[in-house]
Formats: C-alpha cells, structure tokens, sequence
C-alpha cells in the first residue's frame, strides 16, 4: 500500500447509447475533479476531527470499459490514470504494459490518458489485462507499485442470428392433432448474452401458415391445421426466422428452411374402380391358368396399401375358381382350379371382397376398410378332342393266335355339340415291329402275327382318336395287352449238370440230384417227371429215380470204375411236364470218373497223369532249359568280347600317335614344357574335315623329291636312313600297320599354340649352318626354309 498516495481512476463509459464523439474528456474529468475532491475533503475532515482511519493506497481502481466496432475518427478515450504524488511538473511518467499495451491500447506518459488506437471486436476477445505504473521520469525509478486493471469490451449488436445445421427435414404423420410436435430448431447469436438484448433470440415462421407454427422462445415446430392429408399434399416448404433484440424494431435477423413430409397412415379403404368385372375363359384351359385379374385402389402406401382379396360368394364357382394377390403390382388374380365345360355350365358369378391387410386402429372409425365388386365369368366353347370312354384299357389274348385274332377295342366321341365323327390309329413309336392293328372307324384292336409270351409276355401300346373335320385334334389312350401263355415249350435241366463219382464206388450210392425248368408259365399242381431215355434203360451203370417233386436222384448200379478204361459216361434222362398238350425233352447227364481217398473225397478227376509216359518229370526239363540258356549266355559274352579285341579300321583322333609322340629341339623348358602345351594343336585339321589316314592300305607318295639343293656332309646318313625305313614299312604286307611313321610336314593354317622358342631362333645371332637342311627331302622343308635363308634374311635386311 502506497502511503499518502491516491490514484483517481477517471472511467469513461460510452453506455449502451452511444453518444455523440464531441462530449468526451471535458464532462469526464470534471466528474472525475468531482470524486477526486471528494476524497480529499473527507481525508481532511479526518484530520480536524482526530478520528483515525486505516490509511488507503494511492491507487484508486475500477474496471474500464471500452465500446466495440467504435469507427470514429480519432482513438477513444478509455480513461485517465491520475498518481497523488504527481504535482503536475511532468516528473512523473505513466507506464502500461500488458495485453495490447502499445499496439492497441496506448497511455500518454505524462497525463496519464489511456486510448483505443484500433477497432476493437468482443466476439475476438471479450477482455484486456494491462499494468499501470508511475515511475520517476529521471530515475526510472518506480513511485509506485504495479497494479493490474482490466478493460472490457463492451458488446454491441453486431452479429445476426445463425441457424448452424439448415436447411432441415423432418417428417410427421398425416392427419395429426393441431399442435403436434414436428421438431425445434434453433439459432445462435455470438453478441454477448449477458448484456443488453443483443442476443436474445425469438423466433417467427415467415412461410408455411396456416400449416405450420412455431414457439417464439424455443424455436419448435408444430402442425397448426387439422386433418392434412399426404395423399392431397406431401411435402412442405416451411420459413423460420430468428431475431436478436428480443425481435424488436433494429434487432438482426437469420432464417433457415425446414422441409417437412407428411408421412402415411392408412387412413383410406380400398376401392373397386367398378362395380362388375366381366371376364371369360376356354373350356381347354386347365388347372392353374389365370382367368383373369381385377384391381382395389387404395392410395395408402407401403404396408398400409396392402390389399387382400377373396371369394365371399359365387355358388359352385367358389370351387371352380381361386383368386390370389399379387404383391407386385397388388391386383387379385383369379385362376382356374378345375376344368370347365362349356356343354355343362356356361356362365359363374362371383363376389370378391377387397380389405386391407393393416388396419390402423386410430381410424378405424372411417371403415370399413373394404369394398367388394362382381366377376361374371363366362365359359367359351373350344374344339376340343375326342375323348375315350376309359382312361386307359387291358385286353388279354392268347399266344400263338393267328393272325387277325380280335384282341379288343377302345372307343372315343367328339364331346362338342357338333359330335364329329372319329378316326383311331396306333402310333408307330409305342408299337415298333407292328404286333397289332385298329380299326380306323371302329377301334378294334386285332394281332398282325403270332405272339410269343415267352419272348414278350406284356405288350404297352397307344391308340389315338382324331376328330374329323374341325381342328384335327386327337387324344391317345393307354392300352395294355397281355399273352396268355400256352403249353408250348419242353421242360429241361435247369443247369449243364456234371456228376462226379468215384472210382472205388459202392453199388446204389446217390451220386447227384437233378431238377428242370419250364419257360411256359407253372401252375400250382404242375410238376416234372423224369425217367432215363428208353434207348438207355438197359445200362448196367446207373439208375434213376423220379422224387415226384419236379427233381430226380441218381444211382450208381455197379461196383467201381476205372479212369484208364473210360473217364466219362452219359446218361439220356426225359422230363415230362403235365401241361396242355403235355410236353417233354430228351437232357443228357455227364458224369465224370474221379480219383478218391479211402474217405470218398475226391483228389483228382484228371486223366492226363496216367497218358505221360514215365520219362523227365516237369523239374527236371526246367532245368534243362535253364543250361541251355545259361550256356547260350556264356557264348554271346564270348562273341562279343572277341569282337571288342579287334582293331578298328579307321584311326580315330583319339588314337592318334601323334598326340603320343612329341619331338622337338628346343631349349626351353624340357620335360615341363609337355604339359603345358597342348599338342593336339599340331594335327592336320583336314581329319576334322572327314579325312583320315587309313591303316589298311599303303599309303601313297604325297611329296615328290624336290631336285637340287645342297647337302650337308652329314645329311647323306638322315636322308638314307628315314628313306630306308619307309621303303621297308611300304614293302612289308604281313606287318601292320603299314605306316606307323607319323607326318609332321603340315604347318596348319594359324595355330592357335603359336610357334615354339626354337623355331625363332633364326633371329638369334647363332653361328650354326642349317643348309643341310636342304637336302633332306620335303619332309624338312619347313626347317630348312625357316634356318636355311639366314643369308638371304640378313642380305634383305
């Protein structure tokens, strides 16, 4: 606290008129002269009187206020800082700092007056902290401490309301009570609520009466008729404004569009465009075909339009007929459940109700929500077919009938009133081989050739009636034809029966039963008899003996057998049936020798191993056969081994001796040089070629002596000595090879091994004499060409 010291704060306030620029620091500092006098005549008073008071600091503060948007032409005064312990000699500087100290908000050092230098904006920033201090202008030093004070904008009415989210759709039921909520909207203001009116909103509706109201203070929406109903109107385009100022004259304004829709309720019945409903169907139409279809308009939507319909009356017809809805297009469709006949009823009435599938009990009052409409249907006459007096026939006939034999007949009529005559006939395809015919005005069935039941014992054909005259039209019927068999077919073995016995055999042993089957068809007293053929009744063998139930047992009448002597017998056996005329066949029964143990079973029933002569057994001819392969084996290695000893014809390059064979006078590397030089470099490339040298034949003279040339005197002895072997070698057939002296004469054309050390040491200063080289033939031509020229090298050079 600041002893002795007061601050008169000097607060301007433009109010919430604004009055006019002119009236500004005069009347101000004289109310502020005013209360700083005041303060002073109470301090003295205090003084006179000896009352003692808590002393106050110097510094009297308030809250400054400062009008936004001002435009005026010079800075608004905000108000005056004023320190007692300024004496008015401009010793004292008055320093702001803070929020927009210096750039909005500057202070005169001297008098102490706070100014505005820009426009200021409340919805930016609603308030100002600054720092005032009362320095000494010399020192700098401060006469005072710091204090904070704080400038506030003051709000006008500079912004409209906003609706943030329009436009807006809502939606509310048709025929709704007046005063049904449909929604609130609602708008903001950012003028400062807190002061004055400026953003105190009310809210009008500027489109959409008589329909639609809405509440001034909240901004909700309601219906404001009665009874409106979607299917006259559906949609609505409603204006809603909200006003600051509490909608007083000079108060902004911002409006939004609100669309609402009606939405559906059933609150209309179905109704039949018309009263009677005329329709007509063919007598050929057959079950499930739409007759036809008739329509309730109901202008409810969705499931509150959905229309049902049925039959409430019709007589007979309610059988006849069925009606359905469709979903899709919502129609009620009438089809045909049975057959109609127009010879038998002509004519059908009946009644269809339409009714809604939802009902909205609210309004159900204005029910009912059906109606109901006539269908005449009328039965047209159609040129139908013949039709069979049976739906399908069975005639039986015997078999073996001759030919013409009447099986049956069909019959059919034209059902139209004309009662056209009809023609029948078979199609071919249900009676391929033609078995039987009909009469085409009749419609007696007849056999075209004897029938077998055993072949085929049923026969399934078809008969058709066509309508002479009119459309042609025809119907088939199903006729199924049966043979009855006849006794015409022998009775026989039911198998290829083949009886073993033993050799060791006793007399009277049952050896085999045998039975027979019939093709014709068994009764219940029919059976078989059987008995051994007359012209076998005399064996001395076998005997037979019937069991009187269609089977028959077989005996052995004498005492062992013998395989070697006959391995077979065969027993001629008649069967008997009892039919009408009685038939019988002549079967003959095998029976086969067997060898057997002391227990009757059987070992062997082959007669093969007594006919073998006693000689090699199977062993020991596998055997056999398996040395003679094995020596067959021996014999092939051999050949082949010999044939792998001889010599081939031709001298492959891998054979070459040459590539064995490797001389040369060089003083290089010796022995070391061999294997890092390739000598198959050195070899004719001609054999590469197809050529080889042949081993078989005496090789020809491929170079003729060339005449002249001076010898060496020690070149008589080379000469004479390689010309000596080869004479020898060519001379002698019984030595091959004929010529095993390799050729080396042949230069190559570049190869690619280069030339060896010793064949340029023509260029070296060697004091030898190579001429001889001349004498001794082509074979050294290439030498004594390359050693043999010094002198002339050295003459050219």
């Amino acid at each position: 606290m600041w002893e002795g010291l007061g601050l008169q704060v000097f607060l301007v306030s433009l109010g919430y008129v604004l009055f006019s620029a002119a009236a500004s620091s005069a009347p101000l500092e004289r109310a502020h002269r005013r209360h700083l006098s005041l303060h002073r005549h109470r301090e003295r008073a205090g003084k006179e009187g000896q009352v003692l008071h808590r002393s106050k600091r110097g510094w009297v503060w308030n809250q400054f206020f400062v009008i936004e948007e001002y435009t005026g032409p010079d800075p608004v005064l905000v108000g005056r800082l004023h320190s007692d312990v300024d004496a008015g000699d401009g010793s004292c500087r008055y320093i702001l700092s803070g929020e927009g100290a210096g750039t909005i908000f500057v202070i005169d050092d001297k008098t102490g007056n706070i100014h505005a230098t820009k426009t200021l904006d409340r919805e930016e920033q609603a308030q100002y902290t600054l720092t005032a201090q009362a320095v000494d202008r010399d020192t700098s030093k401060p006469l005072e401490p710091p204090s904070e004070f704080i400038v506030k904008v003051q709000d006008i009415n500079d912004n409209p309301p906003v609706f943030l989210h329009g436009p807006y759709y809502a939606r509310v039921p048709e025929m709704s009570n007046v005063g049904t909520s449909v929604m609130q909207v609602t708008a903001t203001d950012a003028d400062d609520p807190t002061y004055g009116n400026s953003a105190r909103l009310v809210y009008s509706i500027l489109q959409g009466q008589p329909y639609f109201s809405v509440e001034p203070q909240t901004g909700i929406i309601r219906t404001a008729l009665p009874n409106m109903d979607r299917e006259a109107r559906q949609e609505y385009d409603v204006v809603i404004q909200a006003k600051d100022m509490g909608g007083h004259m000079g108060g902004l304004s911002g409006t939004t569009e609100v669309k609402i829709t009606l939405t559906d309720v059933n609150d209309n019945p179905p109704k039949f465009p018309q009263s009677v409903y005329p329709m007509s169907v063919s007598e050929d139409k057959v079950p499930g075909e739409e007759v036809g279809r008739l329509k309730a308009k109901d202008p409810d939507l969705a499931e509150n339009g959905l229309v049902s319909y049925r039959f409430v009356d019709g007589g007979d017809g309610m059988t006849v007929f069925e009606i359905t809805t469709d979903t899709d297009t919502r129609e009620g469709v009438i089809k045909l459940r049975k057959l109609v006949d127009y010879e038998t009823k002509k004519a059908y009435t009946l009644r269809v109700e339409a009714s809604n599938t939802h009902v909205d009990p609210r309004f159900i009052a204005w029910g009912p929500y059906k109606d109901t409409a006539t269908v005449k249907v009328t039965v047209e006459d159609a040129d139908e077919p013949p039709a069979f007096i049976a739906t399908s026939y069975t005639f039986e006939v015997e078999e073996n009938a001759p030919n013409g034999t009447v099986v049956g007949r069909v019959h059919a009529k034209d059902t139209d009133s004309a009662g056209n005559p009809v023609r029948y006939m078979i199609p071919r395809y249900t009676d391929v081989e033609q078995f039987f015919s009909v009469g085409p005005d009749d419609g007696i069935i007849k056999t075209t050739r004897p029938l077998d039941r055993e072949a085929l014992p049923w026969h399934n054909i078809s008969v058709s009636a066509t309508e002479i005259g009119g459309h042609h039209q025809d119907t088939k019927v199903r006729v199924n034809i049966k043979v009855k068999d006849v006794n015409d077919n022998a009775p026989e073995f039911a198998t290829n029966y083949e009886v073993l016995v033993c050799e060791n055999v006793s007399p009277g042993k049952l050896i085999g039963t045998v039975s027979a089957v019939d093709k014709d068809e068994i009764g219940q007293r029919q059976y078989f008899h059987f008995s051994i053929a007359p012209e076998a009744v005399n064996n001395q063998n076998f005997s037979l003996k019937d069991n009187r139930d269609s089977t028959a047992s077989v005996y052995v009448t004498r005492r062992g057998f013998s395989r070697m002597s006959q391995d077979k017998y065969f027993l001629p056996i008649e069967i008997h049936d009892n039919g009408i005329p009685p038939m019988s066949s002549t079967n003959t029964l095998t029976i086969r020798v067997c060898s057997c143990d002391s227990k009757d079973t059987i070992l062997s029933c082959n007669v093969e191993p007594y006919i073998l002569p006693a000689g090699l057994s199977t062993g020991a001819l596998i055997a056999i056969l398996a040395c003679i392969v094995i020596l067959l084996a021996i014999v092939v290695l051999f050949v082949a081994l010999r044939r792998q000893k001889k010599e081939p014809l031709i001298v492959f390059e891998e054979e070459d001796i040459r590539e064995n064979i490797i001389t040369y006078d060089d003083e290089g590397g010796g022995e070391e040089d061999t294997e890092a030089f390739d000598i198959a470099t050195l070899q004719n490339p001609d054999g590469a070629n197809g050529f080889l040298p042949r081993k078989d034949i005496k090789p020809e003279f491929q170079y003729p002596m060339r005449p002249g040339g001076h010898t060496a005197a020690n070149s008589v002895d080379v000469d004479d000595f390689i010309k000596t072997r080869v004479t020898d070698a060519d001379n002698d057939p019984t030595a091959p090879p004929y010529d095993s002296i390799q050729i080396y004469g042949y230069e190559g054309r570049g190869s690619i091994a280069g030339s060896l050390s010793s064949l340029e040491s023509v260029t070296t200063d060697s004091d030898l004499d190579y001429d001889y080289l001349q004498s001794w033939g082509p074979r050294f031509k290439k030498l004594a060409d390359l050693y043999g020229t010094k002198d002339s090298v050295d003459d050219n050079s």
